[in-house]
């Protein structure tokens, strides 16, 4: 069993004030999450390549919103960020991450994310993973939705998909962002690199990626010891034509991701996903307002351009 963590009301602070540890004889135990809807981890045959996090009891959720997630490295590690993305599943999302169970105890004996160090260039080898390989989680999600005999069958809110990665994976959210289908976007620790010189073979990024955002957009980053904080900062302040928010918590360039039910990164996104996927008003008071949670009192900077 996994005790749920307490939090306040303003969860967007991140403060846990109780967080029982995840108890190891219990695989699932990370990918639980300390929403009302606790969320399984899985693979599923019909979508190979990917890893699923959703209510393991679909039924008595709401409608699922759906989040697409790039892995850090755009790794084929779709475990890597387990903590987090069960946290956001268990408050009544469907979470797609690309690749497979190759980390944590629910991964395989012998199971090993590709790692890859840099090759005599400097460069990083080209990723595991691809942003096509991320937008299949919408395409299917949509399928799955309208198929009959589906577990999903009219389960899932399509007007309510979100992209979403961390660091190399975030680059890959923001090249998704033209998708008419998604309705928001959460880039982790960052950004488009400020002298556009990718340092990923293969991938091709530039600050003209930011004019295809077509929704809101929160970059969400580690502080000045992250190694994307100037390249994030600097994506938001060129950000003018959606509603953009830059929230930085000094915790570097990993986040909170290891931390239980995802630590502060993933009460933040949760909060963004429910105000902008579904117009919940309490959510909102995170980031809006002239005394928004996230701006008095609390261990984060924030910045808006609303």
């Amino acid at each position: 069993m996994i005790a749920k963590a307490m939090w306040f009301v303003a969860a967007g602070l991140g403060i846990a004030q109780v967080a029982a540890a995840e108890t190891p004889d219990d695989p699932a135990a990370e990918a639980r999450g300390s929403g009302p809807y606790a969320a399984v981890m899985e693979a599923d045959p019909d979508l190979p390549n990917h890893v699923i996090y959703r209510p393991a009891d679909i039924n008595s959720a709401p409608k699922l919103g759906v989040v697409v997630w790039g892995n850090g490295a755009c790794s084929d590690d779709g475990a890597s960020a387990r903590k987090h993305l069960g946290e956001i599943a268990s408050h009544g999302y469907l979470v797609i991450a690309a690749g497979n169970i190759l980390s944590g105890p629910a991964a395989p004996p012998g199971a090993r994310p590709d790692s890859r160090g840099p090759g005599p260039d400097g460069l990083l080898p080209s990723p595991a993973t691809t942003t096509e390989d991320v937008r299949k989680g919408i395409d299917w999600a949509i399928a799955e939705n309208a198929r009959s005999g589906s577990k999903y069958e009219g389960r899932i809110d399509t007007q309510a998909i979100a992209a979403a990665g961390h660091s190399c994976g975030g680059l890959q959210a923001i090249h998704l962002a033209p998708d008419p289908r998604i309705k928001t976007v959460l880039v982790h620790n960052s950004g488009v690199y400020n002298d556009e010189r990718s340092r990923i073979l293969n991938v091709v990024v530039s600050k003209k990626d930011l004019e295809g955002y077509r929704q809101p957009v929160i970059y969400i980053l580690g502080g000045p010891s992250d190694i994307a904080f100037a390249n994030g900062s600097d994506d938001f302040t060129r950000i003018k034509h959606v509603p953009a928010a830059l929230a930085n918590l000094d915790v570097g360039h990993g986040g909170t991701f290891q931390e239980p039910f995802g630590g502060a990164a993933a009460s933040v996104a949760v909060d963004w996903l429910e105000w902008r996927l579904r117009g919940n008003e309490t959510a909102a008071r995170t980031f809006d307002g002239p005394a928004c949670r996230l701006c008095v009192g609390s261990a984060w900077t924030f910045q808006r351009n609303w």
